[in-house]
């Protein structure tokens, strides 16, 4: 069973740095995502979304191949990969996968304009690891599908000051 954990950030580039150092921890296997989206409120009250797959785009280039190898048998290539490339990138536009999108602008709808919620749906993850990571990031939790102790734990690491600063240099040195 995956957790939902949605943080709002200040804008979107402090969001996408978040995002970034998450998946730098999938690399180290600390982590496992099962979808790492960015919601941005804009000036005019319309939400963006920034997923981390384009579902269209990946339907219309499987569905190129796919059309061209069954137009290759009928001889007609350049019609079946044209033709795939539309059933393929209809397919993925109706392809919802990760968290619901509906979902996401909802949510994010109750942001500030110019604030940007990270949507990450968690698989497994090693927490102390993890949450040693965050610390000092900032943000704010908005929800969470985490007990009470890990909730609590995720935001102490998120508001948490970031690593002892470096010591000053001793007089007269």
């Amino acid at each position: 069973m995956s957790d939902l954990v949605v943080i709002a950030f200040p804008s979107e580039a402090k969001a996408e740095e978040v995002r970034q150092k998450v998946l730098n921890l999938q690399k180290e296997y600390l982590i496992e995502l099962g979808d790492a989206a960015i919601a941005v409120r804009q000036a005019d009250g319309s939400v963006r979304l920034n997923q981390l797959m384009n579902t269209t785009a990946v339907g219309a280039a499987s569905g190129a191949l796919w059309g061209t190898l069954i137009g290759l048998i009928f001889l007609m290539p350049l019609a079946g990969a044209a033709l795939g490339a539309a059933s393929g990138a209809a397919s993925g536009w109706l392809t919802d996968v990760g968290v619901n999108d509906s979902f996401m602008k909802e949510v994010a709808s109750s942001l500030e304009p110019g604030n940007a919620a990270l949507f990450l749906l968690i698989r497994k993850f090693t927490a102390d690891k993890v949450l040693e990571d965050l610390k000092g990031v900032g943000g704010k939790v908005m929800r969470t599908s985490f007990d009470h102790t890990k909730e609590e734990a995720l935001r102490a690491a998120l508001s948490e000051a970031s690593k002892a600063a470096p010591p000053a240099s001793a007089p007269g040195a």
